[in-house]
């Protein structure tokens, strides 16, 4: 269990949780507070030290909860404010943290702030939203496209001028230029503060402030046709601006007035660009999500690399951290195989910084396939065909083999695969070797091992298939080593010397076997071990 004191967040792991599929309470096929409440034993079965929640904000659900038109309620979908209040004092009674979404780029068109900006030009919160008058042949302000599709602009027929959405119509930009927008959120943050939450992971938050010209954004040269729309540009100006980071360092002193609280913030940028989300002497945010793992190619040397150099770039005392999945992108299962998921387990819980877990992948859930008339993402309805649908990772949790997998008593929001008989917590907990019970060991050895925790991150030279690499502190040392390829491998490495034994291996079935020699790993197979 992570400490708690201030740098609680260094030596945790976190859970995400999707509160629309993770357990249904009342019935209606969507996920709820008293779900997550009922399944909390469950969460904390696994050993992990704070639960992050995807949205539960009032909303239309134009986008399932990133549309929020209230920042200080609960979407009624989702619960009560009871609900709320009695999820955060179990969490807390459990020895758990409580992180909270918060999507301070944009609204809901239906919020309040947006409803009386668009009231009219004169309006006091006009200039709380991002307004441009047409261009000089009346079309749109400028280039920059939205996120899921088509231009960024859209034209309000009666005041005449266009207003500004990154992602959805539905989900105009807020102006963080704007003291007073930047005053409404930090009173919202302190809101759920005041009520006990232990930090907030950041939505966009590269996106925050825009270029205040509005020039247009140029030409991606490497765009490839078949890819989503919106990169044909390069977002120079319409994200990433300098002055962003003034904007995180105040919000940062919002969180640091409460004690042992986090900041994260989500960021896909180039490795360069994302340290600097850790703020001038780390008063930004403590964690820019560090998401390279879930785009790379996945082999031994690639990965390799990508921890080597986010390894040199972070920032003097920077903590880092990774993820394997989140609610965005494809399961890690169907990413790899998953026979190299249970190896990814092994490298999220072994490399050195804090680990976010995505419910589901613990019991190695897939990406599932979704019928064209099942597809909720509005990603999807407005660029469909090309695979950047996103409800396949979103599924509802697979508890046993009832009919709707013990999720809810009807047909869910989304569909549930056919291997969900097989393929679900009740099985696998009963299956000493699932990976389930591997994610659960790894968590435990982790928390159990200060080289682990907070060891310093050693690479050991490697070949082909192999990665490995050492942690180390206080003086001592473990090895992991990680066969990325489906062939046996003999890992001939001073690191692994005569007398060694295996702390952990994927396979659940080699704890305690010593080492005389060489280290053979089998195919897709990875292990913990201890030097002498």
């Amino acid at each position: 269990m992570a400490r708690n004191d201030k740098n609680w967040w260094r030596d945790g792991i976190f859970y995400q949780i999707y509160p629309r599929s993770f357990q249904d309470a009342d019935g209606d096929g969507v996920g709820d507070l008293a779900g997550i409440l009922r399944r909390l034993p469950y969460v904390k079965s696994l050993g992990v030290d704070a639960i992050w929640l995807s949205p539960i904000f009032p909303s239309p659900m134009a986008d399932f909860g990133y549309d929020i038109s209230d920042y200080t309620g609960i979407e009624p979908l989702f619960g009560t404010m009871e609900d709320f209040d009695a999820l955060i004092a179990a969490v807390h009674d459990n020895g758990l943290k409580l992180i909270l979404d918060l999507v301070p780029n944009h609204t809901s068109d239906q919020h309040p702030w947006f409803v009386e900006s668009r009231s009219s030009r004169d309006n006091p919160k006009r200039d709380w939203y991002i307004w441009r008058d047409p261009a000089g042949d009346g079309g749109v302000p400028n280039n920059w496209l939205s996120e899921f599709g088509g231009s960024a602009w859209q034209l309000d027929e009666a005041t005449g001028q266009y207003y500004y959405h990154a992602f959805l119509a539905q989900q105009p930009d807020l102006n963080w230029r704007n003291p007073d927008v930047r005053s409404a959120i930090y009173d919202v943050m302190r809101f759920w503060l005041e009520k006990g939450v232990d930090g907030f992971r950041v939505d966009v938050i590269w996106h925050l402030v825009k270029d205040a010209e509005f020039r247009d954004n140029p030409p991606n040269p490497r765009y490839v046709e078949g890819r989503p729309p919106n990169e044909r540009i390069l977002t120079q100006y319409s994200t990433d601006q300098p002055e962003v980071h003034d904007v995180i360092a105040e919000m940062r002193r919002v969180t640091d007035a409460y004690s042992a609280r986090v900041l994260i913030g989500e960021i896909y940028l180039p490795l360069h660009r994302l340290m600097a989300y850790y703020g001038n002497d780390l008063t930004g945010a403590q964690m820019p999500f560090n998401f390279a793992l879930l785009s790379t190619f996945w082999s031994a040397r690639s990965i390799e690399k990508i921890v080597e150099d986010y390894e040199k770039a972070l920032p003097r005392g920077a903590w880092p951290n990774w993820v394997l999945g989140n609610h965005d992108r494809p399961r890690v299962a169907s990413r790899v195989g998953t026979e190299q998921a249970r190896v990814a387990a092994m490298l999220l819980l072994t490399l050195r910084g804090t680990p976010t877990l995505y419910y589901g992948d613990e019991i190695g859930m897939h990406q599932v396939a979704i019928a064209p008339e099942d597809v909720r993402d509005p990603f999807e309805k407005n660029v469909p065909g090309i695979g950047v649908g996103r409800d396949g990772c979103r599924t509802p949790m697979q508890w046993d083999a009832s009919k709707f997998a013990g999720f809810s008593s009807v047909r869910p929001w989304l569909p549930l695969p056919e291997h969900c008989v097989r393929d679900n917590v009740a099985s696998l907990e009963a299956d000493p070797r699932s990976i389930l019970n591997l994610y659960k060991r790894l968590i435990g050895l982790r928390q159990s091992c200060p080289q682990l925790i907070a060891g310093d991150y050693h690479p050991v030279a490697a070949q082909g298939d192999l990665l490995i690499y050492r942690r180390e502190a206080e003086g001592r040392a473990v090895i992991v080593a990680l066969n990325l390829g489906a062939d046996p491998v003999t890992a001939t490495t001073s690191a692994v010397r005569f007398g060694s034994r295996i702390l952990l291996s994927t396979f659940l079935d080699r704890e305690g076997e010593g080492i005389e020699g060489v280290l053979e790993l089998r195919g897709n197979e990875g292990v913990i071990v201890a030097p002498p």
